[in-house]
């Protein structure tokens, strides 16, 4: 959180509530079953998989696998240009700009 509270210029604990507060957003929406696409970066989705045959790989044997539920979150391009090296990465801010005073807030202080 210390470096997203940096890069945005925020304290700390704004930073904090802000990406957790994105991530309980994006986890209650999928829950509910709509997808949070997030533009250049991931989709989430909530996706029902049908129920099938399957082969134990130990025995040969044919075995029932029941329907279910997963989440599945799919990596976009611009993700996967940036993880791959074909686009080159943000500049991430590591050092909080200096505050500089004015003379009229100095005087204040006075």
């Amino acid at each position: 959180m210390q470096a997203v509270a940096i890069h945005a210029d925020v304290d700390k604990k704004t930073a904090t509530a802000v990406v957790e507060g994105t991530i309980d957003v994006i986890l209650a929406t999928v829950a509910s079953g709509d997808v949070v696409n997030i533009s250049g970066f991931a989709k989430f989705a909530k996706k029902s998989r049908p129920a099938r045959m399957a082969r134990n790989p130990a025995t040969g044997e044919q075995v029932q696998v029941k329907a279910k539920t997963v989440a599945k979150i799919t990596a976009l391009k611009g993700f996967k240009d940036i993880a791959l090296g074909v686009a080159s990465p943000p500049k991430i801010i590591t050092v909080r700009k200096p505050v500089v005073e004015t003379k009229g807030a100095a005087a204040k202080k006075r």
